[in-house]
């Protein structure tokens, strides 16, 4: 009888590791899978002072939304925000910018804020976006040099358009990591299966899910476009994002510049020291911008 119960004592238990390890290597990915292709829609307030609410086309006719200010020094910063986000996120970074002339193109992603169309939270379409704002901002006489700001998602949407034949010169990337596997793997870290394999069910889950390819990886963008410096920005706090930044401006060399923001969570280098992180920024801008 005692023979009995431990047998199925034993038997249980394997069915309960086999559960959790299920749990934890296929339903949780594919859960933040299915979550990563309905970013929500967040909210939108009223325009900075100076700024006007602007609606722009992509070539594949989604209207996006955003807010602009014309520059007084003949240069304008595309802003783009994090995944899930708007442009009321980043409505502080806008201000800090304009406070110094620049002109600012705060723009709502696609299937973002008040944007048009549908996405994922690893910005895939991205590259349709960055196209329309930089457009638009060709189309304003005052505008003769354009850069660009991105936090989060909007830091890799823009590396990903730098190759794009975009006239982008100069690009500050606050918080870029990966949006694909071949993109994580470029981590040596990260190249075992054990390290790897969530990430791949959950991307696996994006595609099938979204219909959706995953674009060229970030170095190969940047690497490609030559005319383009990048001031790269990483959180101390997050060792992973360290290791890519450190990857980033390795590979790019001499037009990659990196700040790691000591004790700082994921994009809170603005936060935690924003008179440094001010200076940064438009010290790099009025270099590559003059």
């Amino acid at each position: 009888m005692k023979s009995h119960k431990r047998t199925g004592c034993i038997r249980w238990a394997i069915i309960l590791v086999i559960a959790a390890l299920f749990g934890l290597y296929i339903l949780l990915p594919v859960g933040f899978g299915i979550a990563a292709i309905f970013p929500g829609r967040a909210d939108v307030g009223a325009p900075p002072d100076g700024f006007e609410a602007v609606t722009l086309p992509t070539e594949d006719h989604i209207a996006l939304s955003g807010w602009y200010r014309p520059p007084d020094n003949h240069a304008a910063i595309l802003l783009l925000h994090g995944a899930g986000g708007s442009r009321e996120s980043v409505r502080a970074y806008a201000q800090m910018l304009a406070g110094h002339g620049y002109g600012v193109l705060a723009l709502d992603l696609r299937g973002h804020g008040t944007s048009e169309g549908k996405t994922n939270r690893r910005g895939w379409q991205g590259a349709r976006d960055v196209k329309a704002a930089v457009e638009f901002l060709l189309a304003r006489e005052e505008v003769q040099q354009i850069g660009a700001l991105g936090i989060s998602l909007g830091a890799e949407v823009l590396l990903g358009a730098a190759s794009e034949d975009q006239p982008l010169r100069a690009i500050v990337s606050d918080g870029a990591t990966h949006r694909s596997v071949q993109e994580l793997l470029a981590l040596p870290s990260e190249r075992s299966l054990v390290r790897n394999f969530t990430a791949r069910v959950m991307y696996a889950a994006m595609q099938l899910l979204s219909g959706e390819e995953p674009p060229p990886p970030l170095l190969e963008s940047m690497v490609v476009a030559q005319d383009t410096h990048f001031l790269l920005i990483a959180a101390g706090d997050d060792d992973r994002e360290v290791a890519f930044n450190e990857l980033f401006a390795q590979t790019v060399g001499e037009r990659a510049a990196l700040r790691i923001a000591p004790g700082a969570p994921h994009t809170g280098a603005y936060g935690r020291f924003p008179q440094e992180y001010e200076q940064r920024v438009i010290d790099f801008f009025q270099k590559m911008l003059p």
